[in-house]
């Protein structure tokens, strides 16, 4: 067989021998914690796949030591009640809550930007899904590392992927992270590249805009040096790494 009859062919992957990495390291992590962490879910509807999802981030708790506590609110504790009903109010008391760790609330509940406003609600320290304002600034401005105290920028340009003395890594959304691992996993990541730019001379055609996965994804793959096309149904961008943005419109 050519090398041009692979050309165009798609490659299925196995999540599990990829996200078995990152659950051991996980499991090593809470090992050498004093307790075992505290996630809330917060279910507000009747939704179906939202309380598939709560299932399952229950289910991947209880394999990796992480204690779950599902909150159910609104229409999800009792039909009578409105979609959403008592969100914001859970999320306020877990943020209160010292025994309370991180914070994920099942979206949609009431869609747009009453969504963006709870997103927002959930403390930066304890919002394990990046979707606070803080963490999507530093996603498209290609801050990797803060400080976990005070939630300010740390070191700008890292030379690997071992936060700097005093600092973490900085929240990602999920999904998009996950496509990364994907494709670092497979070898398009090149791992001689300096950290950063491992995705130098790869081009990305990531379809969709959305601020939920197809945005943060272009900006991640840009952010890694790959040349990204940005594609929605009303037009295509070419997606520059914010470090290069920056360099172009001060030259």
């Amino acid at each position: 067989m050519s090398a041009t009859d692979d050309l165009g062919k798609g490659l299925l992957l196995k999540a599990d021998p990829i996200a078995d990495t990152f659950r051991d390291e996980v499991k090593d992590a809470i090992t050498q914690c004093t307790r075992p962490p505290t996630l809330v879910g917060i279910l507000g509807t009747t939704s179906a796949p939202s309380k598939f999802y709560a299932e399952f981030t229950r289910k991947q708790c209880e394999q990796l030591g992480v204690r779950f506590v599902l909150k159910q609110v609104g229409s999800a504790e009792n039909p009578e009640l409105a979609d959403g009903e008592g969100v914001e109010e859970a999320i306020v008391e877990a943020n209160e809550d010292s025994d309370v760790d991180g914070i994920m609330v099942y979206y949609p509940i009431f869609g747009g930007q009453q969504d963006h406003y709870l997103q927002q609600i959930v403390s930066p320290l304890k919002d394990v899904e990046g979707l606070n304002s803080k963490f999507h600034y530093n996603l498209y401005h290609n801050i990797r590392f803060i400080d976990p105290k005070t939630l300010a920028p740390a070191v700008p340009a890292p030379t690997d992927d071992t936060p700097p003395s005093g600092t973490v890594k900085s929240i990602l959304p999920c999904t998009p992270l996950g496509v990364v691992k994907c494709l670092e996993y497979i070898g398009v990541y090149n791992k001689i590249l300096p950290y950063g730019d491992r995705a130098y001379g790869k081009t990305v055609t990531v379809i969709n805009r959305s601020e939920v996965v197809g945005r943060p994804l272009a900006a991640l793959l840009a952010n890694d040096g790959a040349r990204v096309f940005s594609v929605d149904i009303d037009s295509i961008q070419v997606r520059l790494s914010f470090s290069l943005l920056h360099f172009a419109h001060r030259t």
